[in-house]
């Protein structure tokens, strides 16, 4: 994997791009004024943002891997330490499917009906490769979503949940967040030497 360079991340012209960021020279970005990164954060090969005007947030530490989509015109937040595996597909816009209107961005607006709802990733969320997250989804803090899931709607804060729609299957351990207390004063040790 080659990564873009400091100067090529900013050619980019990204909202917020924070320190230690690393980014494929083969990841894609459109709308990057409404796209934000935060620092020691990764985006892998062949992944595609695509920010509305509502925004993709990427937070702290977080990692996008290879071949995965964040699409839609509402807001997209990843929070810090979230991380989706390959080819996820994220949502914050869906076509209505139902035959009452015409699909596809190369049809006029008047003639869809696309719905946008923001969709949120909370800290210490993991998506498994595979799943696909719809508008107005909210996996909340500490969450585990297994792969080749589908999520339409809220998965509870530190459960794990899998399945075509995603269900709380158990009680996911806290333990991360001392880990990341640890990790954090770490980095300032690190900073302050």
């Amino acid at each position: 994997m080659a990564w873009l360079t400091e100067s090529e991340v900013l050619e980019i012209g990204f909202k917020h791009i924070g320190n230690d960021v690393l980014i494929s020279n083969k990841a894609s970005f459109y709308g990057a004024g409404n796209i934000s990164i935060g620092d020691r954060s990764r985006i892998d090969d062949f992944c595609v943002l695509s920010a509305g005007a509502g925004g993709i947030d990427i937070g702290c530490n977080v990692h996008v891997a290879v071949f995965c989509s964040l699409i839609g015109a509402e807001e997209i937040r990843l929070s810090d330490f979230s991380c989706i595996s390959s080819r996820v597909s994220v949502y914050s816009s869906s076509d209505d499917f139902s035959g009452v209107a015409m699909t596809n961005p190369a049809v006029p607006a008047e003639f869809t009906n696309v719905r946008s709802s923001p969709v949120l990733l909370g800290r210490h969320v993991v998506v498994g490769s595979g799943t696909v997250i719809l508008p107005g989804s909210k996996v909340l803090e500490g969450a585990s979503v297994g792969a080749l899931s589908l999520v339409r709607g809220s998965c509870s804060a530190w459960g794990v949940h899998a399945g075509v729609p995603a269900k709380f299957i158990k009680a996911r351990p806290k333990e991360i967040a001392n880990l990341e207390r640890g990790y954090l004063e770490s980095l300032k040790s690190n900073n302050n030497s």
